[in-house]
């Protein structure tokens, strides 16, 4: 009893549950402080407040004060009645106090703690559960008699009179337990196989992971590789800036110098011709004829003599201004050409991939009707037939050539300029192909795998499955990436950013050629 009145103290008297962060008004009632916040804020719209349990008025919004004590006196008696907090349902028959119940009685529809259970009936129609209060699904809603029995055919759980004389009158039935069992056998079956779906699941997310880390692996290698060639080209330009720069200051001092040595020649001469001009006015003063005609033929020696010195320093200063008296451009564009082309071959020889530079195309295989440059490395469908001799590696029926060189081993790279108009494809294709009928045409068979442009809609073909790309070209640069030993083939669109178009992946089992085909349009090789 003690323990009852105890529990309705410490019941919030708005929620009607033990207290939960209890506060005190002025007047002072207790409350949970979430409880009466949200009654003050009700309170709020018509500026009246009250309190819940006596009705005091206050005149402003009242102050909360927490309850410290009542606080530890709720804490403390949640924590000697651990089982009572996990079900809060309290044994039917203990009317005196508040006692935990240990089970429920179906058929009694009441709930028992462990002194009332051990002299409740043993006998079956007394069904004792776990504790509850829900006792309308334990018992047939039409007939108010427990569930016993399991209807398979409508899948419903029906009790004995439901069974006799209701619905499910001559159906098959089966016992609760029995039904119940066999459920389980089936839902263990099912966990088997969804257990077995999660251990594929695990192994696959394991399987990415591990992916996942090659590829961060792979990732940071190339970065490190791709770091320190960058660097290294770095470098050479800037040791080739300072080759430049050395060789441009080394010409500039000579040049000034050879400069400076002239003008100190010519103001020699001038000084030289000063010299001469003072004497010779003198001469020209005087007032003596005899004196005049005496120093004449000596004077005019001297005159001639300076003149023809003065033509000598001009033909020569005119000489070393051609000569020595500018910069060198030409050999400081030689200087920059060698240095760049040993950069570029240092690129090439630490990239992953070889960069094709001499693909050219086999005139041997050029249909007739395919123009090639001079440098063989455009190929532009022709009116006109080139009149070329018939040989077994010549198309015949489609407008196509290969490159005269085949890969085996290795990767490679090359790009090709396609035109805005007309119908072309590029890709690779085995020697083997076949050079005439409907089968001969390139990505038409299963020797070969090109990208096919129609003005700028593209799409992927190989052994006659056309599969059209989402996007059309942006630029008329195309990008053939070829990775021979794993048996990879890649198509990129060479625009800013470069756009991956589309990848083949099979097991090369011969030599691949790069092919080309142009009906109406033109293809040319830059690598």
């Amino acid at each position: 009893m003690a323990s009852a009145d105890l529990k309705e103290e410490l019941t919030c008297s708005i929620c009607l549950s033990i207290y939960t962060d209890p506060v005190t008004l002025s007047c002072g009632h207790n409350f949970c402080k979430g409880c009466i916040e949200i009654v003050l804020g009700t309170q709020e719209k018509c500026a009246c407040y009250t309190c819940p349990e006596c009705r005091e008025n206050f005149s402003n919004r009242p102050r909360l004060q927490r309850n410290l004590k009542l606080h530890n006196i709720v804490a403390t008696i949640l924590l000697s009645q651990p089982d009572q907090n996990e079900t809060g349902i309290s044994c039917t028959y203990c009317i005196h106090s508040s006692v935990p119940a240990a089970k429920s009685c179906l058929l009694c529809e009441a709930s028992l703690c462990d002194t009332h259970l051990r002299v409740h009936s043993k006998s079956e129609e007394h069904v004792l559960t776990e504790p509850t209060t829900s006792w309308g699904n334990r018992k047939c809603s039409k007939h108010k008699k427990l569930l016993e029995y399991y209807c398979t055919e409508d899948a419903a759980c029906i009790c004995v009179s439901c069974s006799l004389v209701g619905e499910h009158r001559g159906h098959q039935v089966e016992l609760l337990n029995e039904a119940s069992e066999k459920k389980k056998k089936k839902l263990r079956n099912y966990l088997q196989e969804l257990n077995s779906e999660r251990e594929k699941t695990e192994k696959r997310v394991q399987s990415l992971q591990e992916h996942r880390r090659g590829v961060q692996e792979k990732a940071a290698g190339v970065t490190e590789r791709l770091t320190a060639l960058i660097k290294n080209i770095r470098k050479k330009f800037e040791d080739l800036e300072k080759r430049v720069l050395s060789d441009i200051t080394r010409q500039q001092e000579q040049v000034l110098l050879t400069i400076s040595d002239l003008i100190q020649q010519l103001e020699k001469e001038k000084d030289e011709l000063t010299r001469k001009m003072c004497h010779i006015e003198e001469l020209y003063n005087m007032t003596d004829p005899l004196t005049v005609l005496q120093e004449q033929e000596s004077h005019r020696d001297d005159f001639c003599g300076a003149e023809k010195g003065d033509n000598e320093v001009t033909q020569k200063g005119d000489k070393q201004v051609t000569v020595k008296m500018n910069l060198d451009g030409a050999l400081i564009s030689v200087i920059i050409h060698n240095c760049l082309s040993d950069i570029v071959t240092c690129v090439k020889k630490g990239l992953p991939v070889q960069m094709l530079s001499g693909i050219l195309l086999d005139i041997n295989t050029a249909a007739n009707k395919v123009s090639l440059s001079r440098d063989l490395k455009t190929a532009s469908w022709s009116v006109r037939g080139q009149q070329r001799p018939e040989t077994p590696e010549r198309f015949k029926d489609y407008y196509q050539v290969l490159s005269s060189r085949n890969f085996s081993s290795g990767k490679f790279y090359w790009d090709v300029k396609a035109s805005v108009s007309g119908d072309w494809r590029v890709g690779v294709c085995y020697p083997s192909m076949g050079r005439e009928g409907d089968e001969s045409l390139i990505g038409n068979n299963n020797k070969s795998w090109c990208l096919h442009g129609v003005d700028k809609y593209v799409s992927v073909i190989h052994d006659s499955i056309y599969t059209a790309l989402p996007n059309c070209l942006s630029c008329d640069r195309v990008g053939i990436l070829l990775d021979y030993e794993a048996g990879r083939l890649s198509f990129y669109e060479l625009c800013d950013p470069i756009r991956h178009l589309h990848t083949y992946t099979a097991t090369f089992t011969e030599p691949l050629h790069a092919a080309f085909y142009v009906d109406c349009a033109r293809v040319r090789v830059m690598s």
